[in-house]
């Protein structure tokens, strides 16, 4: 080669070498922003598992490999944080929240541990006292098994100690409601007062007169309607509380289900969602649903969630599904069955949509590109909610929507393996199979022992192909994502019961119960190309926790704490437990001297 030749391509080089180091601003283009060295990071892509350290521009991955191999992408402006071993991975994605509901309740009486009639009538007495000025006492978290053996509350143990001011306590499953005599009568809930048709006000059988017992949605809403709605700014304050608390325990994004509650649904307040983010508060990427109510889809419903729909479809704020609910729970005997309650054959539940208008609503929505979000826990609600996709993706010719079942406590065993054949997502809750009393005494018992072999068969529609989702349901159970991790793989309560687990052959191992939080999430939401996982090109969304937990027993999974989660490149939490270091910064070695710039 002669010299002009060898000059030629020496300019060549130079030229191909400053296009990578100079940007128009004169600064590398892929320089990052931040760069994190010295981790355990499992990523969740299966090509390139684990790594030791990532670097993220402007909120987007650059980068996931060794320390040197970061060092390209580190200037004097870079960032660079020192992991110091500690746990690396996607941050979480709660992929069934009722996030408004689950906010308005930390300021309310917490009965969630309450195991007893005189200890939850001790919180209410002392929420009363220390709480003078509210017109309602409110509080959710009780469980059927404190008021065995009906499973149900009576208002007489509520007017024993706050007689004077309304009462009103929501179950912890968000399905049965506990009002004392002073509520039902500012409600003006009476012996007279007729049944809603998806509802019931439970009564003495000698009497007529309502106990207090509040059974689903319909019932609740005659309640709530005499309950003062929180004002604008109570729930934005609820909110910054609900957004700290969900970054304290790893949550990157929500999908919100609609609201359990008259004016607190999260699709109702999306206004407030909007502000916080314009003003930079909004730190847990949203995925919101609008909630269609029986007995049939109404244009007005349609208008609401194609405006919602054409406003709100971005990273941080997305509206694309909608939400219906096909029956209750089984506790309380309103899951629908295919065949009668083990424990009252005189009962099988029924469905709250008839089941010609849901299909019909079905195929409009699909038709109309929305994914679809159903509440369907007893068997016969999985079926029809399954057929109902199967007949809309047909009629439509859709491919690909990846409608949604929500919760799948019970399903018939035919019916499993069509999760995986027609491409709907099971999303499932982990603490719902949490088994304690109530899961073991009431809900097996209701069930029968044939059904309660496929009791949230996570692992069942798994290995036929189907695709997980896992979330909480807040506020029914906490929104830590760890404590259901360990619920799914152990399928035992804190204390190691029942030994073995319940339904051992369910659990699923620690790799799908991550999955199921993270690109399952992320898939579940059409969002797996940007979220999930860490790998260039996706969101930086990521949390540091101070336990490996590959390296920690499965009973103690349930203890992780988090010590960063960042959203979008930006640190939202930092715990005090945190003592990673942040290093002086480093020179790219590739960038010449700084005098002859």
């Amino acid at each position: 080669m002669n010299r002009a030749a060898l000059i030629a391509n020496a300019l060549l080089a130079v030229l191909a070498l400053s296009s990578f180091v100079y940007a128009r601003d004169e600064e590398p283009i892929g320089a990052a922003d931040l760069v994190i060295i010295n981790a355990k990071i499992y990523t969740v892509n299966p090509r390139q598992p684990s790594a030791q350290a990532i670097a993220i521009r402007q909120g987007t991955i650059l980068a996931v490999g060794s320390n040197d191999e970061m060092n390209p992408y580190e200037l004097q402006s870079t960032r660079v944080i020192d992991a110091q071993g500690h746990f690396l991975m996607p941050g979480i994605t709660d992929c069934h929240i009722h996030f408004l509901d689950g906010s308005l309740s930390l300021g309310q009486v917490a009965l969630d541990d309450a195991k007893t009639v005189a200890e939850i009538q001790q919180r209410v007495k002392l929420y009363a006292t220390t709480h003078a000025d509210a017109k309602w006492i409110l509080g959710r978290g009780w469980q059927y098994p404190v008021f065995a053996p009906t499973g149900l509350p009576d208002k007489k143990f509520l007017d024993q100690v706050v007689p004077d001011r309304p009462v009103y306590l929501e179950g912890f499953d968000g399905h049965t409601w506990w009002a004392n005599s002073k509520a039902l009568q500012l409600a003006g809930i009476t012996r007279e007062t007729k049944d809603p048709p998806n509802g019931k006000f439970v009564r003495d059988p000698k009497t007529g007169e309502p106990t207090g017992a509040v059974k689903e949605d319909e019932a609740d809403e005659i309640m709530r309607r005499a309950i003062p709605t929180p004002t604008r700014e109570e729930k934005l304050a609820a909110l910054r509380r609900g957004l700290r608390e969900a970054n304290r325990v790893g949550l990157v994004r929500v999908h919100s289900m609609g609201g359990v509650n008259i004016g607190t649904g999260d699709f109702a307040n999306i206004d407030l969602y909007d502000q916080l983010r314009r003003s930079a508060q909004l730190t847990v990427r949203m995925y919101m649903a609008y909630r269609a109510n029986p007995p049939s889809l109404t244009p007005g419903d349609i208008d609401q969630v194609e405006s919602a729909r054409r406003r709100y479809h971005d990273d941080w704020i997305d509206v694309a599904g909608v939400k219906m609910f096909l029956d209750g729970v089984v506790e309380s005997h309103t899951a629908a069955m295919l065949q009668p309650y083990s424990d009252d054959p005189t009962q099988s539940g029924r469905l709250f949509w008839d089941p010609r208008q849901y299909m019909n609503a079905v195929e409009e929505l699909d038709r109309r590109g929305f994914q679809i979000f159903t509440h369907a826990i007893g068997d016969r609600a999985v079926r029809l909610a399954l057929d109902a996709y199967q007949h809309a993706q047909k009629a439509n010719t859709t491919r690909d929507m990846r409608d949604r079942v929500e919760h799948i406590e019970t399903i018939s065993e035919k019916d499993i393996p069509r999760f995986g054949k027609e491409g709907v997502i099971a999303s499932m809750q982990p603490l719902h199979a949490y088994p304690d009393d109530d899961t073991l005494n009431i809900w097996a018992r209701n069930v029968g022992p044939e059904r309660e072999k496929r009791g949230f068969a996570w692992n069942s529609i798994a290995k036929a192909g189907g695709h997980l989702a896992f979330g909480s349901d807040w506020p029914v159970v906490t929104q830590n994502p760890w404590q259901g991790i360990q619920s799914a793989i152990t399928r035992q309560t804190t204390d190691g019961k029942p030994p073995g687990g319940w339904l051992p052959e369910q659990r699923v191992t620690l790799q799908q119960a991550i999955e199921a939080y993270t690109l399952g999430a992320a898939y579940s939401g059409h969002r797996e190309k940007s979220e999930g996982s860490l790998q260039p090109g996706k969101v930086a969304d990521l949390v540091i926790l101070d336990q490996n937990l590959f390296e920690t027993p499965p009973d103690k999974i349930g203890e992780t704490q988090v010590l960063i989660t960042m959203v979008d490149g930006k640190v939202v939490y930092q715990s005090p437990l945190w003592h990673g270091e942040e290093k002086n910064k480093k020179r790219n070695p590739y960038a010449p001297d700084e005098e002859t710039h």
